[in-house]
């Protein structure tokens, strides 16, 4: 026997493809300490920090604007699945993360999509999972891209639910708080119901 016939099957691994984009990429350097078009492998274990911080994050962006921690992710396992899963948490204080539509603050976290779009500031992730059998390793490819993905990939522009709120019209119409009786309350909410009033 060869030692070709002994060697142990190779299991392939879940991957996350990150596309990223920031309008001023090209003459900034943002990404300069992210490896484009090379698969990494690391550790289900691994949190993996994304931020400003060279000693804390394992991709950092050169760039102020950004927190010195600004999003996680994490490998986890559902229960009854046999497939890896990823969360994403937000790590910044002044920033909330955009998740699709769903906007994360401070240290809230949400199991992250097959294919989506994560947004801070001007930084736009199109991050795509691809499922793999291995429970000890996983990998991550960065690509770049020249336009925005938002439009490139026709991504609905709307603008973010909170977490803690719920999208009926009438709540998120208003943009600043105002002062109004409970009989205003009630007719704004009997016309955005379509009631008489």
């Amino acid at each position: 026997m060869s030692s070709f016939e002994d060697a142990d099957t190779e299991e392939t691994m879940t991957c996350l493809q990150v596309t990223v984009y920031h309008p001023g990429q090209k003459q900034s350097g943002i990404f300069q300490s992210i490896r484009f078009y090379t698969r990494e492998k690391l550790p289900s274990s691994e949190v993996v920090k994304f931020g400003r911080n060279s000693n804390v994050c394992h991709y950092t962006f050169q760039d102020k604007q950004v927190s010195r921690v600004q999003f996680s992710l994490q490998l986890f396992k559902k229960f009854d699945s046999s497939v890896l899963s990823f969360e994403i948490k937000n790590m910044s204080k002044r920033t909330n993360l955009i998740v699709d539509n769903k906007e994360l603050g401070y240290l809230n976290k949400m199991d992250l999509p097959y294919k989506c779009i994560v947004r801070f500031g001007e930084y736009q992730f199109l991050i795509e999972k691809e499922d793999g059998e291995s429970m000890e390793f996983f990998e991550i490819l960065f690509n770049m891209s020249p336009r925005s993905l938002l439009q490139e990939n026709n991504w609905p522009a709307h603008l973010p639910i909170p977490e803690f709120s719920s999208s009926s019209s009438w709540s998120t119409q208003r943009t600043s708080p105002t002062e109004m009786d409970e009989n205003e309350l009630l007719t704004e909410r009997a016309r955005g119901e379509g009631w008489r009033v």
